[in-house]
């Protein structure tokens, strides 16, 4: 791993793989009871994690403090607010917190409740992101989700009620059989809760997935392309009148009346980490890992990665070291879908000279001495990419 840069920001990613059942367009690592059977329980899971993460301490020495947690998945709330509370309280163990550390997970509207939340704000989360998805009901029929579209606000205002200040509701846009009324809905309905954060996706076919065979089989179309520009831009003008701004192609925060940007704490500062190329630490079956310029990925099956951990191993599955042209393609790709833009200065002559053509057709504008995408280039962000990078 080398010599690792103490300043530099570290956050770490916790996995959950357990889910209930399984949405048909997801191919995250997740397993249900069923899947698992016997080889892995929550209670093993758990061993692993705390092993991993004194592992990931001492190997990140001197030890340096975290400035960000993320708990994803699967379903985190699926392990109950005691059992996010001992995942926190593993971290603490292992590793210091910064001064004002986020600390985020995610939860399914339908395992939560009051007391959850509750007992969440009191262990020491600063932030929910709970997925919502849709407000109709035929939408979350063909995602195969199992919530009531009312249940997630119902959980952000209960979220709320428990003193949690910053809120994050998911969306997904374009799903076949989706009106635009369907996602005027939706967007009423978030509004309608105290959330400072709107995440929204555009369906991705992903192959492996219950999804993919069904558009395989004729059974529902591929989303379409136009479809999705336009849900995008009514997403974006939606949330800019109430008082949301981007900050990442995909993601709006409450804005600073004042600048406009994004109110301090209410853009995700974890996944900006991840943008921004910053060193994070994932721990758990198939979590990936970035420092120093190094990327690996742990085993993906729970009862494989504790495995490893009871011998005394870190997990890994694989690695890889960025080369410096690996680097410099995934910073212009990433950073380039951020509001504050790409530096001229990280571009090379060819590389500005064809950014310049950018703004010239429209799809970029010069922010001081960044290019930044402008609305219509958002809808052509990964097009964008391509043609600076030649």
């Amino acid at each position: 791993m080398g010599e690792v840069d103490r300043a530099r920001p570290l956050g770490l990613y916790l996995h959950v793989p357990f889910c209930a059942t399984r949405c048909g367009y997801c191919d995250f690592n997740t397993y249900t009871a069923g899947e698992l059977g016997s080889s892995s329980s929550p209670q093993s899971w758990m061993e692993g994690v705390r092993a991993e993460l004194d592992r990931a301490a001492s190997l990140l020495s001197p030890v340096r403090k975290v400035s960000t947690i993320f708990v994803g998945g699967g379903t985190p709330s699926l392990l109950g607010g005691d059992g996010l509370a001992a995942l926190l309280g593993a971290v603490r163990d292992s590793f210091d917190l910064a001064s004002g550390a986020e600390v985020t997970t995610e939860s399914n509207p339908e395992s939560t409740s009051p007391e959850f939340f509750s007992t969440l704000h009191e262990a020491g989360f600063t932030r929910i992101s709970l997925g919502m998805q849709s407000a109709a009901p035929h939408v979350l029929s063909v995602l195969d989700r199992t919530h009531t579209p009312g249940r997630a606000l119902a959980a952000a205002r209960e979220a709320a009620a428990a003193g949690f200040d910053h809120l994050n509701l998911d969306l997904i846009y374009g799903t076949p059989g989706e009106r635009d009324e369907d996602l005027a809905a939706s967007i009423d309905a978030v509004l309608s809760v105290p959330i400072d954060h709107v995440s929204a996706y555009a369906l991705i076919v992903e192959d492996g997935t219950a999804f993919a065979r069904k558009v395989r089989r004729g059974e529902v179309p591929m989303p379409d392309d136009d479809v999705l520009a336009a849900r995008y831009e009514m997403l974006d003008a939606r949330l800019s009148e109430a008082g949301m701004t981007w900050y990442e192609v995909s993601n709006w925060a409450r804005a600073n009346t004042d600048s406009g940007l994004p109110e301090l704490d209410s853009a995700c500062r974890h996944n900006e980490m991840y943008w921004r190329s910053d060193d994070w630490w994932g721990v758990g079956p198939g979590a990936h890992s970035h420092v120093n310029g190094v990327r690996w990925w742990n085993q993906k099956h729970p009862a494989t990665y504790s495995a490893s951990l009871d011998q005394g191993l870190l997990p890994i599955g694989g690695q890889e070291i960025l080369t410096v042209d690996d680097a410099h393609t995934e910073a212009v790709m990433l950073r380039l879908r951020m509001r504050e833009g790409l530096a001229a200065s990280f571009l090379d002559e060819r590389e500005r000279a064809r950014a310049d053509v950018a703004v010239v057709s429209g799809l970029l504008r010069t922010a001081g001495n960044a290019y930044v995408l402008t609305d219509r280039g958002r809808l052509l962000a990964d097009g964008v990419v391509r043609d600076i990078l030649g």
